[in-house]
């Protein structure tokens, strides 16, 4: 059931990207061909579906908070293609195909992703909501997306190469790389549907925060596990850059409990809202057993 309607939710996005960046024949084009070939790859569209869940979660509908989720996708994408450069990771395969910098070059993949960081405040602040709605959302995409959000974690995460951090040291860094994005999703999606408020703003904080942290201990196991083909990346990347993970601290074991745990509250906050969340809590437990 849950891929089914992951499957709807990211045609409804693809297509919506399709309408936002169609193939052109400008000068510029291949900067253009850079940002489709990254935003087009096949990724699963979770961070949307997230946020046009909690949309309807809201009393509002997907659609109402569509332009905002591609918007975050866009943001998402990005730091995907800078995060593969070789200045940062230097990983040379993306969910299944050629990073971008191998695809394009580094300076057009550079350029795709400031693109797409640029563009996509374009996108959400067009967005076709209330004016107040679309300021308050752009806010929390930029404040989540920017220097005390997942900049400031990429940030911790490659001092981390250098110096090994403790266990609360790591969590900052992941709530701030991984959750940060997902807290804007959860809480966008209130936005997005009128329901703003600070009580439904500090559940879906709650519930992007825990989810962001078990995406991440999961990542940590799957770099370890996974079948390099199906999760579309080299594996072992943490072991070549030298960086403590929860596996590494805890061993694989105790770093899936830590990651169920954090599932349940996750879950917990759902339980905070007055109207369905079935298809979030199947999101939620898929995240937490996921292969890729």
């Amino acid at each position: 059931m849950i891929k089914g309607i992951l499957e709807n939710y990211r045609k409804l996005v693809d297509n919506r990207i399709n309408e936002l960046f169609p193939e052109s024949d400008v000068k510029y084009n291949e900067v253009i061909k850079a940002v489709r070939y990254s935003l087009l790859s096949g990724g699963k569209r979770i961070r949307p579906a997230i946020m046009m869940e909690f949309s309807k979660l809201c009393g509002g509908k997907p659609e109402d908070a569509l332009d905002f989720a591609v918007a975050l996708e866009m943001i998402h994408t990005y730091s995907l293609i800078h995060d593969d450069l070789p200045c940062m990771d230097n990983d040379d395969m993306r969910r299944g195909k050629p990073s971008c910098h191998k695809a394009f070059g580094e300076d057009i993949a550079l350029l795709a992703g400031d693109t797409l960081l640029t563009e996509a405040f374009f996108v959400a602040s067009n967005a076709a909501v209330p004016q107040d709605r679309a300021l308050k959302a752009v806010a929390f995409l930029s404040s989540n997306a920017g220097l005390h959000g997942m900049i400031g974690g990429q940030v911790l995460d490659l001092s981390f190469e250098k110096s090994a951090p403790d266990a609360a040291a790591l969590q900052d860094m992941y709530m701030r790389k991984t959750g940060a994005l997902l807290i804007a999703a959860a809480s966008i999606g209130c936005i997005a549907a009128g329901k703003g408020n600070e009580e439904n703003l500090r559940s879906a904080a709650k519930y992007g925060y825990h989810l962001g942290l078990a995406f991440q201990v999961i990542d940590d196991i799957l770099d370890v596990t996974a079948d390099e083909k199906l999760l579309g990346k080299p594996v072992g990347s943490d072991d070549k850059n030298n960086k403590t993970t929860f596996v590494t601290l805890y061993g694989i074991d105790k770093a899936y409990a830590i990651a169920a745990q954090l599932t349940n509250m996750a879950l917990d906050a759902l339980d905070e809202f007055d109207g369905d969340t079935t298809v979030l809590y199947e999101i939620t437990n898929y995240l937490l057993d996921r292969n890729n």
